[in-house]
């Protein structure tokens, strides 16, 4: 039969993520709406984005915070275009958007001295292969196979290489062990549930000696240069733009990151998004005919949750359109480029109760599409 109970929030795609518990534009502090960026009460806001992000996250000294444009694809970008080609670069790619950067990486970039490892949806790739001495390129956290890497155990303390994390579904849900990460970009529309358009880059001093002391091969557009005279343009990272961002946006941010200390700050934001996967855990082990994409647990995402369903993928189309017709859960299928199922969003913003609600729904839907 249908279920009666619906979710309170049915908002579980997987970017632009579901705002927080409670959200209200009302709540926005807006005085910057209408002001420059670059003015007193412009500088300061951006800066809150910078150093609350760095004091919440418990970044090591030295490691530097900056807003940058176009979400988490132009901080990646951004960075790949001003450090790649120094050394030899090994790049680690398992689902959608890793293959975004081996491709830019060999065909735009055109490195020729680059080692690709990969693995289909729902495996890792062997990350051992790393090589220390080598730049190395790859996301933590795969949003569109729900595959994350359980630890940084294979990179090597002793690297003389840059490591270069793509994280935008993993920052403020997992701990990253930002000792052996170099360079860490993500976005705002993801785990904290903010607006799209800007990207979060996050630098160790290692990152930025790269920097100062390598000019790429190739030209840089202006919105990707970060250094100026050989010097880091330090301004970048206390929120001094390269561009004009959306100040609502940012003011959508700091609210976020304001939740995050209500809570019990990054400690609770991941409690969370545990508690939420561990709901779906228990979904998956008593139906057989529901599986994670992902082929090992410790490698399952707590975040961008993938699910494939013993079902042909016409069927699961069918399940998708069912659920958002009864307004149970929007923007829940497959990433197009992954195998046909359900990616549903655990991160923090999400409520473990509104999952609970959820489950049901996909008993019913599953029966109507196989009966």
């Amino acid at each position: 039969m249908k279920p009666l109970n619906k979710p309170a929030n049915p908002n579980f795609s997987s970017g632009p993520c579901s705002k927080r518990p409670g959200y209200d534009l009302n709540n926005l502090d807006i005085d910057t709406l209408g002001r420059s960026h670059r003015s007193s009460v412009g500088k300061l806001a951006l800066g809150r984005a910078c150093t609350d992000t760095a004091e919440i996250l418990g970044l090591p000294e030295g490691y530097r915070v900056g807003v940058v444009p176009a979400s988490d694809t132009g901080a990646f970008e951004m960075i790949m275009w001003s450090v790649l080609g120094a050394r030899p670069v090994d790049v680690f790619a398992w689902e959608s958007f890793g293959s975004g950067w081996l491709t830019d990486a060999t065909k735009q970039l055109k490195l020729d001295n680059l080692n690709s490892y990969t693995a289909d949806y729902g495996q890792l790739p062997d990350m051992t292969q790393a090589n220390p001495d080598n730049d190395t390129v790859f996301t933590w956290n795969g949003t569109t196979a729900g595959v994350k890497l359980p630890n940084a155990d294979w990179i090597s303390d002793e690297r003389t290489g840059l490591t270069i994390c793509d994280a935008t579904s993993a920052v403020f849900a997992m701990e990253m062990p930002w000792e052996k990460l170099d360079v860490v970009t993500y976005s705002w529309q993801k785990v904290l549930g903010g607006e799209g358009g800007h990207g979060m880059l996050i630098l160790s001093p290692r990152a930025v000696e790269r920097l100062e002391s390598y000019t790429p091969a190739w030209p840089l557009p202006k919105i990707f240069r970060l250094t100026k005279g050989g010097k880091l343009i330090e301004g970048i990272f206390r929120g001094e733009t390269i561009n004009t961002p959306s100040m609502l946006c940012v003011a959508d941010y700091l609210d976020a990151l304001d939740w995050v200390r209500s809570i019990g700050g990054l400690p609770a934001a991941i409690a969370k998004s545990n508690a939420n996967l561990d709901v779906i855990n228990g979904f998956v082990e008593s139906r057989p005919w529901a599986h994670f994409l992902a082929q090992e647990a410790e490698q399952i995402s707590n975040t961008s949750v993938c699910l494939t369903l013993d079902l042909e993928a016409d069927q699961v189309k069918q399940i998708v359109k069912l659920l958002a017709s009864e307004a149970v859960a929007f923007d829940i299928g497959a990433y197009r480029d992954a195998p046909a199922g359900l990616r549903i969003w655990c991160g923090a913003t999400v409520e473990a109760s509104d999952l609970d609600a959820l489950l049901p729904w996909l008993d019913w839907a599953y029966s109507e599409v196989s009966a």
